[in-house]
C-alpha cells in the first residue's frame, strides 16, 4: 500500500530552498531507495508562494498564501510503498524533521 509522508515544518526555522538537501535528508532519501520503499516525493517551495482556489457559488476565489494560518507550513512529502501501516510509521519516524516539526502519515486512496 502506498502512503504518503507529509512533512510540516516551521518555514522561519528552515534554510531558504535553493541549497542542497542537509546530509540527514541525503541519508533519509538513500535508505528509503536503498530499501526499495520509496515511490517520490519532493520539497516544496515556502507557503508564501502558495496560491489558494476556491470556488463559492460559482465563483473562482484565488488568495495569495497558505489558506489557514499555522505555525508549522507543509514543506514537502515522500510517497512510499509499505506493507502496513505499522512500517510506514517506522519509517516517518525516521525522517529528520520528525523532532522539529510534524509528520503525518496518511494512505493513499486507492478506490
Amino acid at each position: 500500500m502506498e502512503y504518503a509522508i507529509l512533512i510540516y515544518v516551521d518555514e522561519a526555522e528552515t534554510p531558504d530552498k535553493g541549497t542542497d538537501f542537509s546530509p540527514e535528508y541525503q541519508s533519509y532519501t538513500q535508505q528509503l531507495v536503498d530499501a526499495g520503499v520509496l515511490r517520490g516525493g519532493n520539497a516544496l517551495d515556502r507557503s508564501t508562494t502558495a496560491t489558494t482556489v476556491r470556488v463559492r457559488d460559482e465563483e473562482q476565489l484565488f488568495t495569495d498564501g497558505p489558506f489557514a494560518e499555522a505555525r508549522e507550513q507543509l514543506g514537502g512529502f515522500y510517497l512510499i510503498e509499505c506493507g502496513d501501516l505499522d512500517e510506514a510509521l517506522k519509517w516517518a519516524a525516521q525522517c529528520p524533521d520528525a523532532k522539529k516539526g510534524t509528520i503525518e502519515v496518511r494512505p493513499v486512496w486507492n478506490p
